[in-house]
């Protein structure tokens, strides 16, 4: 069985430069459910919890134009673009990606945000998005990959002279 000292030294990334960050957590859907549930049962339902999200519902940017000029750190953690943390569209898991920061507390809250920089090292793409850089390379052979496939399965066009 691993002790708590073994299992947090197990969610420390460690880079090449000797840097430390915290291994990005999971929460499974069942157990948010669960726990939502419970504090429900208990009465524990908070009135301006409730109010809050309607808030934020009904203020959320619909479109990248809506939320260009929004003001950082974004907000709107349930949006796909938010870095903050990732949902499995499969499974409903929330992944939580940076476990020891709030969201006030992170540069870029937004991958938009950091495609409108431009061009980046492997090294601050793995830092904003809590990758070793090794991983990062991996995701962007990969996807390169799936570019090239999809490239080559389109028709070819004539040319015109």
């Amino acid at each position: 069985m691993m002790t708590n000292e073994a299992r947090d030294q197990d969610d420390v990334l460690k880079s090449g430069d000797g840097d430390e960050r915290r291994r990005s957590k999971t929460m499974s859907r069942k157990e948010m459910a669960r726990e939502l549930r419970r504090r429900r049962l208990l009465g524990q339902v908070d009135p301006e919890e409730e109010a809050l999200l309607a808030e934020l519902k009904s203020e959320r940017p619909k479109t990248r134009a809506d939320c260009i000029n929004s003001p950082r750190p974004c907000v709107f953690v349930s949006c796909k673009y938010n870095l903050y943390l990732d949902v499995n569209p499969e499974t409903g898991s929330v992944k939580v990606n940076f476990p020891d920061k709030e969201l006030w507390e992170l540069e870029y809250t937004c991958a938009l945000d950091v495609a409108e920089k431009g061009g980046i090292t492997l090294e601050e793409v793995g830092e904003i998005m809590n990758l070793t850089r090794e991983r990062i390379r991996q995701v962007e052979t990969r996807g390169l990959e799936k570019v090239r496939t999809a490239t080559e399965a389109e028709p070819k066009r004539p040319r015109s002279s």
